[in-house]
């Protein structure tokens, strides 16, 4: 799984300007357009809200579980319709700007939870951070499904009767790469180099290998209910980021500005630049090396 440390290398640095750009409690997870591209961003990311919501039956009073819990959305959206929300991250900066609005998020990884610890839930949703829970080195040893395997049987053991997970998540598309194709040195714009990139953005991170693979784990805890295929929309959505966060303002500038000492030493983060402005994720769903599904589990 990606450490507190790698977490806060590909999140921290963007808090601020993130914000800035799509507001305090940035939704920076596939908005639902299901089709529809006329829809604004703010639109798409609050239809997604609501497909969230119903797909874990919440009603008020609810007490829901956000495992991946970024900058808040989803808690304040579940607090704003009477509902007591718990998020769960490892970025310091996330808990703080939840923390700043009234919302109950902790600094903890899901692997060190008991499930008595926290209580019992209504619902779980974890939205964007099952991408993270398996790094290149835990799938090399081997461990990519026991880590999933775990990570369902807490969710179980967490939820009510028959309480439901709802699961968003990036998947390896038509074929699972190798790790040894993920190459920042091969011909620019291929393949290989632009799955090196994303791979430095997202370091400590890989891919489950598709829907049945998460099914697959699951279904010793879990039963399926639906799913939601959010290739598409999520290359829209991609697309809309870059123009909000392209947009200029004098405060945007005067902090990307802080960022150029970070950019000249820092080689790590001369790859998460690159890998963000050549939109190296948007090209990976376009040529279909990933692709993406929203899940509804409910518990067996």
């Amino acid at each position: 799984m990606a450490t507190q440390k790698e977490i806060e290398a590909t999140y921290d640095y963007m808090d601020d300007i993130f914000r800035m750009s799509l507001g305090n409690h940035a939704d920076i997870t596939n908005a639902m357009y299901n089709g529809d591209f006329s829809l604004t961003l703010e639109q798409a990311q609050e239809a997604k809200h609501d497909y969230i919501l119903e797909g874990i039956n919440f009603k008020k009073g609810d007490r829901i579980l956000d495992i991946g819990c970024g900058w808040g959305p989803m808690l304040k959206v579940i607090k704003n319709q009477g509902g007591e929300g718990i998020g769960l991250t490892l970025s310091p900066d996330q808990v703080r700007a939840c923390e700043s609005d009234g919302l109950t998020a902790m600094l903890r990884d899901w692997k060190t939870l008991d499930a008595e610890e926290l209580g019992a839930f209504d619902g779980i949703i974890c939205v964007g951070a099952f991408e993270h829970f398996c790094s290149i080195e835990e799938l090399r040893d081997g461990k990519q499904d026991g880590i999933y395997d775990r990570f369902f049987k807490l969710c179980r053991d967490l939820l009510k009767p028959r309480g439901r997970l709802y699961l968003q998540t990036m998947m390896w598309g038509d074929n699972v790469p190798k790790v040894e194709d993920l190459d920042v040195s091969a011909p620019k714009l291929s393949d290989q180099w632009v799955l090196g990139h994303v791979a430095k953005y997202y370091p400590g991170s890989w891919l489950p290998n598709g829907l049945e693979h998460i099914q697959k784990c699951a279904s010793p805890c879990f039963k399926l209910l639906s799913k939601n295929d959010g290739r598409l929309d999520y290359i829209h959505t991609m697309e809309e980021w870059g123009k909000y966060i392209m947009a200029f303002s004098l405060k945007k500038l005067l902090y990307s500005l802080k960022l150029i000492p970070k950019y000249l030493f820092d080689k790590n983060f001369q790859y998460q630049m690159t890998s963000f402005f050549y939109y190296c994720n948007t090209l990976c769903f376009k040529r279909r090396i990933m692709t993406h599904q929203r899940i509804v589990f409910e518990k067996k």
